[in-house]
This record gives C-alpha cells, sequence and structure tokens, in this order.
C-alpha cells in the first residue's frame, strides 16, 4: 500500500495553474510596491520629514505655553531723606539761563526726587511733555557749564 497521495493529470494541471497564479500574482505585487516605492520617493521623504516637524512643533508649543518659570514679585519699603529746606531759588540765574516757568516746576519735581510719571501726573502733562522739559533744562544747564 502506497501512502502518498497519487495524483491525476487532472489534478496536476489545477495545481501547476494555481502555482503559477500565486506567482505571477506575487509578482504583479512587487512590481507594484517596487514601482511605489522608486518613483514616489521623493514623496514619502518629504511627507516623513513634514510629520517629523509637526510632531517637533506640536511638542515644542506645549512646552512653551505651559513655562516652568515662577515670576515674583518682591515690594521692599525705600527710605528717601527729603531736604527739611528748600533751597533759595534765584530770579536771576533764572532768568540768565532761560529756563520756563513749566520747565522750573518740572525741574523742582525732578529735585523731590519724584519720577517721570510722577511729574505728568502731578503737573498734569503727557509724559513726552515732561521729558521735552527735562531734556530742554538739561540742555540750558549744560550750555552754562560748558560757558
Amino acid at each position: 500500500m502506497k501512502f502518498g497521495i497519487q495524483l491525476n493529470t487532472k489534478h496536476k494541471e489545477i495545481l501547476i495553474y494555481c502555482i503559477s497564479m500565486a506567482l505571477l500574482l506575487f509578482l504583479i505585487k512587487w512590481l507594484e510596491a517596487h514601482f511605489i516605492i522608486f518613483n514616489y520617493r521623493l514623496d514619502f521623504f518629504i511627507g516623513a520629514i513634514a510629520i517629523v516637524f509637526t510632531i517637533l512643533g506640536i511638542w515644542l508649543a506645549l512646552k512653551l505655553v505651559n513655562p516652568k518659570v515662577e515670576i515674583r514679585i518682591i515690594e521692599k519699603e525705600v527710605y528717601i531723606d527729603k531736604p527739611t529746606t528748600q533751597p533759595e531759588i534765584s530770579q536771576k540765574e533764572i532768568e540768565k539761563l532761560g529756563i520756563s516757568k513749566r520747565e522750573l516746576d518740572v525741574l523742582n519735581l525732578m529735585a523731590t526726587g519724584l519720577s517721570n510719571e510722577e511729574i505728568a501726573e502731578k503737573l498734569f502733562i503727557s509724559l513726552n511733555t515732561v521729558k521735552t522739559h527735562s531734556s530742554n533744562v538739561f540742555l540750558k544747564l549744560d550750555d552754562e557749564h560748558k560757558q
């Protein structure tokens, strides 16, 4: 008794046909993959780079939105000794320097230690006007000093 499978001619033809069809299908799929990979490799490369940079951008944006920096504001009292007596202002010197009334007001408030913003609030003028007046005063005093 033989234990092998006896194939008749009809079965052999079907088996050869199936194997050849499987090989042909494998060859077609391999050629299709070869065509896609080699002909569109630049597109795949650009797409991969775009995906990497998109993920990197999302990660960086999340890091920047929630920084781990803590800001603390510390307030300290500062004591400034104010002069008890106002120095005597010579009208003759003011006229000699050509300092206007408003420039004199700005100069007096600067002498008390006020900032430009505080002077602007106190005199009801803009910050730029205070800066202009103080600049003019410094120019006039500098000119007098050079002479």
